[in-house]
């Protein structure tokens, strides 16, 4: 069961939470504020974003993926899959169940 770490605008990164939830590709998404210190197109910049934690299964990964590069309004998206070796059988159940 993956966990997808993708970061984005904040306003931007919470539609693309509540959408990726509603449409059921993701149980659940968690959302961290962060500032981001970047190199773009030869130079440094600095923005605010958020941070989701996406939450889904190995099944809906794929659709996850490309539902996240229609919603995301950047060029090149951060889209990093976590393969989770240890995690709790109930969690588990419930992200399967939700997604």
């Amino acid at each position: 069961m993956p966990t997808v770490y993708v970061t984005a605008p904040p306003g931007a990164g919470a539609e693309i939470a509540r959408t990726v939830v509603e449409e059921e590709l993701a149980a659940c998404v968690n959302t961290v504020e962060c500032s981001s210190v970047y190199r773009w197109e030869g130079d440094v910049h600095e923005d605010d974003e958020l941070i989701l934690l996406v939450k889904t299964t190995d099944d809906r990964y794929p659709a996850l993926k490309a539902r996240l590069r229609e919603l995301h309004p950047y060029d090149v998206p951060c889209i990093e899959r976590f393969e989770e070796s240890d995690v709790l059988g109930a969690f588990a159940e419930w992200r399967a169940e939700n997604t």
